[in-house]
């Protein structure tokens, strides 16, 4: 008899309450109108009097079909119309009743959290639990020279471009100017390392024509930046200092704006994508819709293209530019030099697009998003910048992205669709606009709060939330509505980007970014114990895990623009690669980390247990956080593993550094006595049932240690310390 069960049978096990929508417990997750759909919930074996699926006002009682020494399984088949579906559940026992939604067990009806299934929403399978690799082009890998933008060779916000010389430079804080030489030939010289590490996914910052390195203020969306592809015709040599912009940029006109250079750049493209693909790595573009740049040949504020040949007038040249309506002016009676346009935030070189006034530019966008996701090109989906600003309502926003979604996937079926986006995202994730998004406060924000105390920025500490369970569970509980089952188990799960600071830089408790800190800041008491924590997470989490190019290499840096240093090649931390690469392969060769049922089991001070779990296959990561080890008791039969099975330790990383040295611990009364070391990460899988020689639990402290644990003492009040420390 397991110990948890041992309650009054009136009492409802609480703990043993269980559904969600993976396709463990709904068969199948996806469905079409039409489609008849089965729905299961778990309970402890013999605990309840009855289970039913609650939707729409109707109680529908559930049948018990299935029973194992840990628990019953209730099911009940529903028929799918073309209505999205709503349910929760009712568990009763003799006089006592509560409810299961999305947030767990509550006493009261909370149809707001419901579970939901809709008819007609896939996500494909290629992107669940899916590794992916953001790549910031510019500072990968320079692979040819050639293509270099040069010093001089325009003006940007009022200043000369810069090409960088010294591939090591930390960026400084102005950085948009300046130009490292990254580019696709790079990401192509580089495959060998990404297929090795096993991404299965590229994500790039914007590549489409652009004057600054981070490309947010796209140029032309029709083709691809020659400066990251291949420049024919290279336009002669720069022109003396101290000549105007105007003809200073005739250089960048010929490279750039030249016809021949643009299609040049499309081809080198196609065969890039073709090369990536064979490797059996997909692709993920960056659409930059809500704005485009001052540059952009509809506007031409720089005038770049009025006077050159194939190009009508922009919307800033003439007031009778067919582009005229792209954009929104204040003030028309001061033609042609008109400054008053609307900018996203204000900003004069990023217009915003002013969709509702142009059917014509909302059909061009729409074209966009079919002609890079079809072929020649056949990339494999969108991540979309700032999505949620795109038009001035909400109710044309919503309109916009579910023609987007129509547009997209009438093409290429298998295209995926991501959105940045910060807060509640369950407006736009019902399966008729994005499948998912850039999972902020489901994933890097609550854990970086957890592991660091840090704001993702850097900006600020909060010590009352380093190690706060509770504050970690109260946010992953109300965030978890955002996201329907398609949506869960693809969303990109960071722990740094172009946009904050990397995580290893937040392990330090340095408050500011560069400029009020220097670069040297950034790296300064680092801790990559607690990196290594976050990363066991990562690997483990719901949703596809999403490195950030050099995060693996030991990259440090604040926020925009030391965020964005280019990649330490020759200089990498070869441990913390080969940490990730071994987490990747766990990642990847347990269903249970791609499409499996997720639970937290374990939550306490600075430590925390979770457990992803198929029918077949489950592991478990727990983490402490702490800087004293600890022995903990882990619920493992939560994650339905059954007394007298092992769990095998696949990898262990503690303060010095890590080891995949094998470990067994026998569950018994539905458990596993763990030692966790002080800043330690253990990832476990479950064995087959244990045999009658090997029923003997071994902890990895015993016989002979390892050298990373070699450190660390054990006393007799079951707490490891460090030697040096009191």
């Amino acid at each position: 008899m397991y110990t948890f069960c041992k309650k009054k049978m009136s009492k409802i096990n609480k703990d043993a309450l269980f559904s969600d929508e993976t396709s463990q417990y709904r068969i199948p997750m996806e469905v079409n109108p039409g489609d008849n759909v089965t729905v299961i919930f778990r309970t402890a074996k013999d605990n309840v009097d009855g289970v039913y699926l609650i939707s729409k006002g109707n109680r529908l009682p559930m049948k018990k079909f299935a029973t194992n020494p840990l628990f019953d399984y209730y099911r009940l088949e529903l028929s799918v119309g073309k209505n999205r579906i709503l349910y929760f559940f009712e568990i009763r026992s003799g006089e006592e009743k509560v409810f299961f939604n999305k947030r767990g067990v509550t006493e009261d009806l909370q149809a707001v959290n419901s579970f939901g299934i809709v008819p007609g929403f896939f996500t494909p399978d290629w992107a669940k639990g899916a590794v992916m690799y953001q790549i910031y082009v510019d500072r990968f890998r320079n692979g040819d020279p050639s293509n270099d933008v040069m010093t001089g060779e325009y003006s940007y916000i009022g200043e000369h471009v810069e090409k960088v010389e010294d591939w090591d430079r930390c960026p400084r804080v102005m950085d948009v100017r300046s130009f490292y030489g990254g580019d696709l030939q790079g990401i192509l010289d580089k495959l060998d390392y990404l297929v090795d590490l096993g991404i299965e996914v590229i994500y790039m910052n914007p590549i489409f024509v652009s004057p600054s390195n981070h490309k947010y203020d796209c140029q032309d969306y029709d083709y691809i930046d020659p400066h990251f592809t291949v420049i024919k015709e290279d336009g002669g040599a720069l022109l003396e200092k101290g000549e105007q912009d105007n003809r200073r940029a005739e250089r960048y006109i010929r490279r750039v704006v030249n016809k021949e250079n643009l299609e040049a750049s499309n081809e080198f493209f196609i065969r890039f994508v073709e090369e990536v693909h064979k490797r059996g790595i997909r692709i993920l573009l960056d659409g930059v819709f809500n704005h485009c740049g001052s540059f952009n040949k509809w506007l031409d504020r720089e005038r770049l293209y009025e006077t050159n040949g194939g190009y009508v007038e922009g919307a800033y040249v003439s007031e009778t530019s067919p582009y005229r309506e792209f954009f929104r002016f204040h003030n028309e009676h001061e033609w042609p030099y008109n400054e008053f346009y609307d900018g996203w935030w204000g900003h004069h070189t990023l217009p915003k697009l002013a969709y509702e006034g142009s059917p014509e530019l909302r059909e061009y966008i729409m074209r966009i998003g079919q002609k890079w996701v079809s072929p020649p090109y056949s990339v494999d989906g969108w991540r979309l910048d700032v999505a949620a600003d795109l038009g001035l309502t909400s109710e044309y926003n919503h309109d916009f992205w579910k023609e987007f979604r129509s547009s997209v996937k009438e093409v290429n079926s298998e295209a995926v669709i991501y959105a940045e986006h910060y807060g509640d995202a369950y407006a736009w994730l019902k399966g008729d606009e994005w499948d998912s998004v850039m999972n902020y406060d489901s994933f890097m924000e609550p854990l970086t709060w957890f592991l660091t105390g840090m704001e993702k920025h850097s900006e600020y500490f909060r010590e009352d939330l380093l190690n706060n369970e509770k504050a970690l569970l109260e946010t992953l509980s109300a965030n978890i509505r955002t996201f329907y089952g398609p949506s869960f188990l693809i969303a990109m799960n960071q722990l740094s980007n172009h946009d904050h600071s990397r995580f290893l830089t937040r392990t330090n408790h340095m408050e500011g970014r560069l400029g009020s800190l220097s670069s040297e800041d950034a790296a300064a008491g680092i801790s990559k114990a607690v990196f290594r924590e976050a990363v066991a997470l990562q690997m483990t989490w719901s949703g596809a895990p999403t490195l950030y190019y050099g995060d693996e290499a030991g990259l440090c840096g604040f926020t925009d623009p030391d965020n964005r240093r280019t990649y330490p090649w020759g200089k990498e931390d070869q441990d913390l690669i080969a940490y990730h690469r071994e987490l990747i392969r766990i990642h990847k060769e347990n269903p249970a980390c791609r499409i499996g049922s997720g639970k937290i089991i374990l939550a306490l001070h600075g430590i925390i247990g979770m457990i992803r779990f198929t029918k077949n296959n489950q592991i478990l990561v727990v983490v402490n956080n702490n800087e004293e080890g600890q022995k903990v008791s882990v619920p493992v039969w939560l994650g339905e593993v059954f007394d007298g099975f092992l769990m095998e330790r696949l990898i262990l990383s503690v303060e010095d550094g890590f080891s995949t040295e094998c470990a067994h611990y026998l569950v018994s009364g539905g458990e596993i006595e763990i030692f966790m070391p002080p800043l330690s990460a253990a990832v476990l899988r479950t064995r087959q049932e244990a045999k009658p020689e090997e029923k003997q639990e071994r902890h990895p402290e015993k016989g002979k240690k390892r050298r990373i644990l070699r450190r660390w003492q054990h006393d007799s009040g079951n707490t490891w310390k460090h030697r040096n420390k009191s």
